[in-house]
């Protein structure tokens, strides 16, 4: 019973790194052009907010694409019954790993646009609007267009006490390495 509670956990973490890594992964993409084009919502706040913008936003889903590459390989090259595949086909496979590194971003965006409408500045810290929605948005995507795997990996006891417990804890990490080398202006 231990081993299954480990492997789900484990499978939870393996499944979910392309859009773990994506969220963090568009800091390494700083770019000029704002996703919202400076632009306000009827409430006379930005939409978005000055941190969002288009290189960040496919920088980290690009980045969590090839890291889920990586995955996609290393599932298919080293045959093991504890390491899964994201599918047994090759192209769902890939289809859900951008699925989950775009889900990210599009979920840290609703987030962004939530805490302008609470009249919270970029870069403010917002204990469940930082953590939760990237991670949230991914896998509902990852729900509508695949629940076979979305019920597999995700949707069980084990996996919803990871992503509960994990996700601000690799959120706070991620965020003051990216404080302590510059990427970030904030430590969260």
């Amino acid at each position: 019973m231990e081993i299954q509670i480990l492997v789900n956990i484990v499978n939870y973490i393996w499944f979910t790194i392309p859009a773990y890594v994506a969220n963090p992964g568009a800091v390494l993409f700083k770019g000029k052009f704002p996703m919202d084009f400076n632009k306000n919502f009827y409430d006379g706040r930005r939409l978005f907010g000055k941190g969002k913008t288009w290189k960040g936003f496919f920088g980290g889903a690009f980045t969590g694409i090839f890291i889920g590459f990586v995955q996609i390989v290393i599932s298919y090259i080293i045959p093991n019954e504890y390491l899964i595949k994201f599918s047994q086909s090759f192209l769902d496979s890939v289809l859900i790993v951008i699925l989950l590194s775009f889900g990210a971003m599009i979920g840290d965006c609703c987030g962004s646009f939530i805490k302008r409408r609470l009249n919270m500045e970029s870069g403010s810290n917002a204990f469940l609007l930082d953590q939760y929605p990237f991670i949230l948005f991914s896998i509902f995507l990852l729900y509508l267009a695949f629940p076979d795997e979305f019920f597999k990996y995700i949707w069980n006891v084990y996996s919803i006490l990871t992503l509960i417990i994990y996700t601000p804890l690799i959120h706070r990490i991620v965020n003051i390495i990216g404080y302590k080398i510059g990427r970030k202006e904030v430590p969260w």
